[in-house]
């Protein structure tokens, strides 16, 4: 059903979006943003410019987001053309695809007026956000190549609880996401001194950088709990065929990862080069848990219990 050369097309698209992402997080931690200066798409207007460690790194990730753009623009090509071909059963790839472009197309606009007209930090908080969701439909894709290898999945039925919890639970780590991405960009990861606790108080000091931080770890902890009871919620009443329970599973395995990355992360802030390699790897770990988590909504949806149904 569904070819080997477009899997690996668009495994090619989700590495390369996940490596744009990471880039980005990376100009980020070691303040390279201004590294080409005021110009855009040059680099202190040149194709090549004069080598400093952040004007390198800026246009680097400037170049792997032109390369991903064309590879998602070509993924999306693809994909409508398998659409055009059976709109039943291709729908759900070429939406994938097409959302994968919209959000890079927006990405890449954002990065744009950030380097022409600097943006305050909540602004430029959204662009991560931005950065994700376009991720997430990427990994989509991904994971409905393999779905989908050989026929089309057998139909089953979800119950109608499963939506509204996984939905909220996505809705929710979202805004947790975008509260670490609001710390990284202004620079207050050292609000908290030491893990859990916050500078060896249950309850700081609600002000500046403490308040900030402390406010996302709490933020954290609610949704590692509500990810906890998804996944209580559907062990309990997803049937086994849905395969939902597992990718729960997944979803409650990186949330523990995350949180103890959040850990180690606070344990290097006064180190840079650990530093950075620890955000990184904070970054990684959440922008999986985001696609699992959206795949379980789709899936949620796609299959759920309809009105007046019986369950056979």
């Amino acid at each position: 059903m569904v070819t080997g050369r477009f899997r690996a097309f668009a495994i090619a698209a989700c590495i390369g979006m996940l490596l744009v992402l990471l880039a980005g997080a990376l100009v980020t931690n070691t303040g390279s943003g201004r590294g080409c200066g005021d110009d855009w798409p040059l680099c202190h207007g040149k194709f090549i410019p004069a080598y400093t460690f952040e004007s390198m790194l800026e246009y680097s990730h400037r170049v792997v987001s032109a390369l991903e753009g064309f590879l998602v623009l070509g993924v999306t090509i693809a994909a409508y053309r398998m659409y055009r071909r059976n709109p039943d059963i291709y729908r759900e790839p070429y939406y994938y695809a097409g959302s994968a472009l919209l959000f890079t197309v927006v990405q890449a606009l954002m990065g744009a007026a950030a380097v022409l007209w600097p943006q305050s930090p909540p602004i430029m908080a959204i662009h991560f956000g931005i950065s994700i969701v376009a991720f997430a439909a990427t990994m989509l894709l991904v994971i409905w190549t393999y779905r989908n290898r050989k026929e089309p999945q057998k139909t089953f039925v979800v119950p109608r609880s499963i939506l509204p919890r996984a939905l909220i639970t996505s809705l929710y780590c979202y805004i947790v996401i975008y509260l670490g991405a609001f710390i990284r960009h202004t620079e207050t990861a050292g609000g908290c001194e030491g893990w859990p606790l916050c500078n060896g108080q249950v309850i700081p000091e609600m002000s500046g950088a403490t308040g900030i931080v402390f406010i996302h770890r709490v933020a954290a902890l609610i949704l590692a709990i509500m990810i906890a009871g998804l996944y209580y919620h559907i062990r309990k009443a997803s049937p086994e065929e849905a395969g939902l329970t597992r990718s729960a599973g997944w979803v409650l395995l990186l949330i523990v990862a995350q949180v103890m990355s959040g850990a180690w992360l606070t344990s290097t802030v006064g180190n840079e080069n650990w530093f950075i390699f620890t955000s990184l790897i904070h970054n990684l770990i959440i922008v999986g848990l985001f696609g699992l988590l959206m795949d379980i909504v789709i899936r949620s949806w796609r299959f759920r219990e309809r009105e007046g149904s019986v369950k056979g």
